[in-house]
């Protein structure tokens, strides 16, 4: 039992897994982030070009 604990402790194969999921947490928060940042100008933008696009305005 503490073979398998002592080779996972050195084992390090794992490591590019966390650290992939790290920069997907990252780059998430970060879409997150802008979309609450850039979210009602953006609407208003596809908004108007939607209604120009409709013959609208």
């Amino acid at each position: 039992m503490i073979e398998a604990l002592k080779s996972l402790l050195h084992n390090d194969s794992g490591i590019s897994a966390v650290e992939y999921a790290l920069m997907l947490a990252l780059i998430g928060a970060g879409l997150a982030a802008a979309m609450l940042a850039f979210g009602d100008e953006t609407k208003s933008v596809m908004d108007t070009a939607s209604e120009r696009i409709a013959g609208g305005g």
